[in-house]
């Protein structure tokens, strides 16, 4: 096979480090060269610039879903587009647990005050998840791991989704419930909805005011679930109890990026960060490296698989 040249767009050293790995594993280095680059591929300016070059075929997402990229333009152009269908689902939820962990008895204060030499406790008080009601939101594959880590809390689980398994519910002890049933019952909010258009803003002003007052939620799915500003206005109000964020529905400016020293114009997302009952990671509930190693293979199984298929089809390159 003739080696192909790879493009790979918003590299991390993460990326090159298990990508450059993955190839070696997969006896690929003769077939693939990959050229990292830091910048991003912007859809709306370059995408159509490089789709309509004869020689890109094929487009990869590091990522579970398409949301972001435009699929049906690309089959305009008779390109291939492949993503990754899972990844460490185990890795997402454990996340989101542990962004509840830490909202819940405050330690991403406690770290600050004790490297501080502060060793006081007060303003640190959390609750038991033992016996607390948890809301899953999205049962799938992520969303069942979730279910097993908060019942191994002694938790009660309510799960809310389109397509529910009855039984994994009866095998595994929790319960699938209306949505409404859900947010106004749940003592924690757990998102792991894909986005689509029936999950837009799936959390917005009127859901928030259905949560009971005093709950948490958290969010390691996707930004959009979540209408920020409805989620601002409900954490002024003193109604919940704090809200643990992975993601972020603007977020496409500023994560993976360093703005430490640079003016942040959002001041929704200046909001939530600078409140003292929220906690914010950059979209990080993927990374571990387990998560990245399939990626990596997954990726690079995709581009082997399609360009032998190329040249068995005979398709002229």
């Amino acid at each position: 096979m003739t080696q192909r040249k790879i493009l790979f767009f918003a590299s991390k050293s993460y990326d090159e480090n298990t990508f450059r790995a993955a190839l070696k594993s997969l006896n690929g280095q003769d077939k693939l060269h990959f050229t990292f680059l830091e910048m991003m591929l912007v859809i709306q300016k370059s995408w159509k610039k490089y789709m309509a070059c004869d020689t890109v075929k094929i487009i990869a997402l590091r990522s579970a879903g398409y949301s972001g990229s435009s699929v049906e333009i690309a089959k305009q152009y008779g390109l291939h587009v492949c993503r990754v269908p899972s990844y460490s689902p185990h890795a997402v939820a454990e996340h989101a647990v542990a962004l509840l962990l830490s909202l819940n008895r405050n330690m991403h204060h406690a770290f600050f005050r004790t490297k501080q030499h502060n060793f006081s406790l007060d303003g640190l008080v959390g609750i038991d998840l033992f016996g607390k009601t948890v809301g899953i939101i999205g049962a799938g594959i992520v969303g069942m791991c979730a279910i097993k880590i908060f019942l191994g809390f002694g938790c009660k689980v309510l799960a809310y989704d389109i397509k529910p398994n009855e039984n994994a519910a009866r095998e595994q002890g929790f319960q699938y419930v209306t949505i409404d049933e859900l947010l106004t019952e749940s003592d924690i909010i757990s998102l792991h909805a894909p986005l689509n258009d029936s999950t837009y803003h799936l959390i917005n002003r009127e859901a928030l005011n259905k949560m009971k007052f005093d709950a948490m939620l958290i969010n390691t799915s996707r930004g959009p679930l979540v209408d920020a500003k409805a989620l601002v206005d409900c954490l002024k109000s003193g109604k919940l109890r704090g809200a643990a964020l992975d993601v972020y529905e603007h977020e496409d400016k500023y994560f993976y990026k360093n703005y430490s020293q640079r003016i942040m114009n959002d001041d929704i997302l200046a909001r939530l960060i600078s409140m003292h009952n929220t906690i914010m990671t950059s979209h990080q509930a993927f990374l571990t490296e387990e998560a990245l190693k399939t990626i990596a293979e997954s990726i690079i199984q995709n581009f082997l698989e399609f360009f032998n298929q190329l040249q068995t089809d005979g398709v002229k390159e």
